[in-house]
């Protein structure tokens, strides 16, 4: 508990004048109140008779006020005892403030990482998805659309312009997933969609070789690819996911 200092007592009150008083006002309203509560005065009814504790007070009050050096010591205090409150106030006030932009941080900071994803989801993974899927989903029935007779002039002619749609996929694949960098938290899942485009831009590359080299083993190369490159694309997928 909090000890009760001479600051705490409001001696002005209780001589029931203003701070600014001159020290004749004080002695006027100590002589005031010293008769009022004289025993032998008849100023009041038996009601109002006051109390020990109450000519002690307003004693008390004069011994200070009644005195210039004592009650510039007294004033001192007072003013002490209010910026000293004043300050605190402000500090509690400082320390709320600071608590509620903390806050206000935290939470934009959270719907910013919310909208973060969300973004990166719409406008990196979701195109990019895509386009991967644009390339590998085809290759099946391209490559038994050709196994028809490959040295055939118009099935190589469209298994080729198969490839260059594959190319142009890619490059716009790889340029959306560029455009922005991942949250954190998609980061694993990001990851294995980058290994998915250079698994992607590797087997079109081993498949191309087949075109002018009729070498079955670029083919199956490439398919290899292809399919490792669906496994990565499917990882990923479930560990974005897994975030959300």
């Amino acid at each position: 508990m909090e000890k009760t200092t001479r600051a705490d007592i409001n001696h002005y009150e209780t001589l029931g004048i203003s701070p600014d008083a001159s020290q004749a006002q004080v002695k006027k309203a100590y002589r005031k109140l010293a008769k009022q509560f004289h025993p032998d005065s008849k100023g009041g009814g038996q009601d109002q008779a006051p109390t020990h504790e109450k000519i002690a007070q307003v004693n008390a009050a004069y011994e200070v006020l009644g005195d210039g050096a004592e009650r510039r010591q007294y004033d001192a205090e007072r003013r002490q005892k209010v910026e000293a409150a004043a300050s605190d106030r402000s500090a509690r006030a400082a320390s709320a403030q600071q608590s509620a932009q903390q806050y206000v941080r935290q939470r934009r900071a959270s719907e910013a990482a919310t909208t973060t994803v969300e973004h990166w989801l719409r406008n990196v993974y979701n195109p990019t998805d895509r386009l991967i899927g644009k390339i590998i989903k085809p290759l099946k029935a391209e490559v038994r659309a050709l196994s028809a007779d490959p040295f055939d002039d118009e099935l190589m002619a469209a298994f080729q312009a198969y490839l260059e749609v594959c190319r142009e996929s890619l490059e716009k694949a790889q340029a959306k997933f560029k455009s922005m960098p991942n949250p954190p938290n998609v980061a694993s899942g990001a990851a294995n969609l980058y290994y998915c485009l250079n698994q992607l831009e590797d087997g079109i590359e081993e498949i191309e070789r087949f075109t002018y080299t009729y070498d079955d083993s670029y083919l199956h190369t490439g398919q290899e690819l292809f399919r490792i490159s669906a496994g990565l694309r499917k990882e990923a997928k479930s560990e974005i996911k897994a975030v959300l």
